[in-house]
């Protein structure tokens, strides 16, 4: 992988907008890779493909670009309309997002990752304000992917902060996700809340106690549930079989890390 842009890709471009779009792209299909089959070269879709940017011909699975200048990635991604991206991720045709950030003074990559599909809910779109009424789309509704709102888990980096991650790695790191695919709405909602919980505890090593702090906030969210402890457990012991987290003794429990 190189992090750098081949800027021959852009001769004859002259806004700065399409000057970084045909850039991150092109190296995409340079340097991207499927993370699902390990498929070494990804496939460009036909410009203005209202479902994605690439696809994978080994496996079939579909990739849409996400790219901003700057050095970190931020807290929120800019997308398009709020209604289109809320039905999309309700679809089955919703795409895995690659979110990349690249620097202009080098053309350089400082982080690329990406984000299942299935990480995906409507939670994590947040609604921006309507156009006022003098802009040429007057009442349009964009929003905004706050990924801060999906787990650690779910954010699997090809480059982060300009170091590359090994295939080996970043494949782990997808197999280690695919649990979700099969899980109803409801329940991947729940393992998903935990997971976020346990992400917001600032130790590796973390007790039943620290988790059964976020009862308040979970009780808002599931106001109809009134075993939200016991929801807590049983979510708990499910990432346990499959490997997120570790139990270590009674009531204690530590995050595993790749």
């Amino acid at each position: 992988m190189i992090l750098s842009f081949d800027t021959h890709n852009a001769n004859g471009y002259t806004s700065k907008s399409q000057i970084a779009r045909v850039l991150s792209e092109n190296w995409v299909k340079s340097n991207g890779f499927c993370p699902n089959c390990g498929e070494d070269y990804l496939n460009a879709f036909e410009n203005n493909k209202p479902v994605a940017d690439f696809y994978c011909k080994s496996c079939s699975e579909q990739f849409e670009l996400k790219s901003k200048n700057g050095n970190k990635l931020g807290p929120k991604i800019v997308d398009g309309a709020y209604s289109t991206m809320i039905s999309r991720i309700n679809s089955d045709k919703n795409p895995n997002f690659f979110f990349l950030t690249y620097d202009t003074t080098r053309w350089e990559v400082n982080n690329f990752l990406i984000i299942p599909k299935y990480y995906f809910t409507s939670e994590i779109i947040v609604k921006r304000k309507p156009l006022s009424k003098n802009a040429r789309r007057a009442g349009w509704i964009g929003c905004n992917i706050d990924i801060r709102k999906v787990p650690e888990n779910g954010r699997i980096f090809f480059v982060r902060n300009s170091e590359i991650i090994s295939k080996e790695k970043v494949q782990i790191k997808w197999e280690r996700t695919n649990f979700l695919k099969t899980q109803k709405r409801e329940k991947k909602g729940w393992i998903l809340d935990i997971m976020s919980c346990i992400d917001a505890i600032q130790k590796d090593t973390f007790s039943l106690k620290d988790v059964y702090l976020f009862e308040t906030i979970l009780k808002e969210k599931y106001p109809n549930n009134n075993f939200i402890k016991d929801k807590i457990r049983q979510q708990l012991q499910f990432l346990r079989d499959i490997g997120i987290v570790e139990f270590k003794n009674r009531g204690i429990y530590k995050k595993v890390r790749l």
